[in-house]
């Protein structure tokens, strides 16, 4: 089953502030999550969040974190933030 993505318009603007190698990179990871949202594997460093209502995983890029969800057939990348700010 394939997914759907969708960046949310503080995770584009947040991508926009990179500089162009990372995008590559960042958005590269961000579509491998097309294929499996839910399994961790080579270039796609994933982990479910704890302690959540909503079931939520952490995509690892480099220095760089995605928080999403998955609803149906749609993986909402909602969050995007340097490693340095941690998580809220």
């Amino acid at each position: 089953m394939t997914y759907q993505v969708w960046l949310q318009p503080k995770v584009r603007k947040y991508l926009d502030s990179l500089n162009e190698d990372e995008v590559r990179l960042c958005k590269d990871s961000l579509f491998k999550l097309r294929e499996d949202p839910f399994r961790r594997r080579s270039g796609c460093d994933i982990k479910k969040l704890e302690g959540y209502r909503k079931k939520l995983y952490r995509l690892r890029v480099g220095k760089h974190r995605f928080e999403y969800f998955v609803k149906e057939k749609d993986v909402v990348v909602y969050q995007a933030f340097h490693r340095e700010r941690g998580y809220r």
